[in-house]
């Protein structure tokens, strides 16, 4: 199946865009987590355009998309309501992993009855109710700075295979998404050289609200803390974790599922935290299923 590429925006605020299937069917949008792109959702997408016209977008500073330097939780929302206008969409299932699966929950708030269902895996969530005071802890801001000594800039495509199969955080991707990963998350030197899309200081900025967020700590901008408005969420929304996945994972989808009003949960077992790369096929069981719930 050929995906079409397109995007949405002037060019200094340009989203970039894939489509798999044609329109006409109802619409699936599918939002990656930190640090992706898009078409690390291919072989879920390409099992859902059977069945639905299915959309996903690299998320601001990532990919193709534009990298402007303000990275709140409200902005990537923002994001989305601007690409559900843009493509007239109505009747969304709205699928997201990560901070991804943050941006389409607090759309749905946004345009109210645009989307029929969500389906989130492990998003980043903080419960408002049990905000803290004081900052991130140093171990997070270590953690935040450490992100800019990230290798940036590699040899070759094959370099960067050769290297992440290997590592932790991709070493149970399928060989689809990781090759799709490396192909659009890097951009070429000009010298058979490549360098990351979302670049260690763009990574860096992203990754600071979205740790204030597991530590409780999130204020947000001038706009205030959007995290409340997952209560006032119409659509059902099913939030799913990882058997395999980091504690602070499962802690965030279960301030999740006592913020959502209809909610129900799923867990993936045998899965870490990048489930749709990691088993693309129960993902797109899971999300069918889903589909055909009343709830």
């Amino acid at each position: 199946m050929i995906h079409r590429r397109f995007s949405i925006g002037t060019a200094a605020a340009e989203l970039a865009m894939l489509q798999w299937g044609e329109r006409g069917k109802p619409p699936a949008l599918l939002l990656h987590g930190t640090g992706f792109v898009a078409d690390v959702w291919d072989e879920v997408a390409r099992a859902l355009a059977s069945t639905h016209t299915v959309y996903a977008l690299d998320r601001r500073g990532h990919g193709a998309s534009h990298k402007p330097g303000a990275y709140q939780f409200l902005d990537y929302a923002e994001d989305v309501c601007r690409v559900v206008d843009a493509l007239d969409l109505h009747d969304i299932y709205g699928i997201g992993h990560s901070a991804g699966a943050t941006d389409l929950l607090l759309a749905a708030r946004l345009l109210p009855g645009r989307f029929t269902r969500l389906f989130a895996m492990e998003p980043t969530i903080m419960d408002p109710r049990a905000a803290r005071a004081g900052g991130l802890s140093e171990e997070s801001q270590s953690r935040v700075a450490g992100t800019l000594r990230r290798r940036a800039e590699f040899d070759s495509a094959d370099a960067v295979l050769e290297r992440y199969r290997t590592a932790p955080a991709f070493a149970d991707w399928t060989e689809t998404s990781l090759r799709a990963y490396v192909r659009h998350g890097f951009v070429p030197l000009g010298d058979g050289r490549i360098r990351l899309c979302c670049t260690p200081e763009i990574e860096s900025a992203i990754l600071r609200p979205i740790f204030e967020a597991m530590e409780q700590v999130y204020i947000g901008d001038a706009r205030g803390n959007p995290f409340a408005w997952l209560t006032e969420i119409e659509c059902p929304v099913r939030v799913t974790t990882a058997a395999k996945s980091d504690a602070i994972y499962k802690e965030m989808a279960q301030r999740a599922v006592s913020l959502i009003p209809r909610v129900s949960t799923q867990v993936f077992d045998g899965a870490g935290h990048c489930v749709a790369q990691e088993m693309p096929e129960r993902v797109v069981e899971a999300v069918r299923d889903y589909a055909k719930a009343g709830t």
